[in-house]
């Protein structure tokens, strides 16, 4: 507690500019919690689109391509792999969703880092 009330006494007085900004925060999230509410399909179709991107993107990076009449199987679907570059994708698919579906309770940790590092790896350690 003595930590706010030295808080208090330094902060006299927020700047205009500050002020301002947490305004435009708080407008834009309330913009982003009507859109959810208002256009779930729009952002299912947004998600995906990002999640597909963000595999594809990130694992030629390394190396990895895919052919693009797979990438949907391949990160949507449970369909058997026809080679390891699809493994690395999905794995990649798997630890994403591990992160969004945990994001709040998820600590880091050598653990996680370990996990997450074992799923991009297709598994494979």
């Amino acid at each position: 507690m003595k930590t706010f009330q030295q808080l208090q006494e330094k902060l006299t007085s927020i700047p205009a500019t500050t002020a301002w900004y947490l305004a435009d925060l708080g407008e834009a999230k309330g913009k982003q919690e009507l859109f959810t509410k208002q256009s779930p399909q729009k952002l299912k179709v947004l998600k995906e689109h990002a999640l597909i991107e963000s595999a594809v993107s990130s694992n030629r990076i390394e190396g990895i391509e895919i052919n693009q009449s797979r990438v949907a199987t391949v990160i949507f679907g449970n369909s058997l792999l026809q080679d390891r570059d699809e493994e690395e994708i999905r794995g990649y698919r798997d630890a994403l969703k591990l992160i969004h579906e945990n994001s709040n309770n998820l600590p880091l940790t050598e653990k996680t880092i370990k996990e997450l590092h074992y799923l991009t790896r297709a598994k494979l350690g």
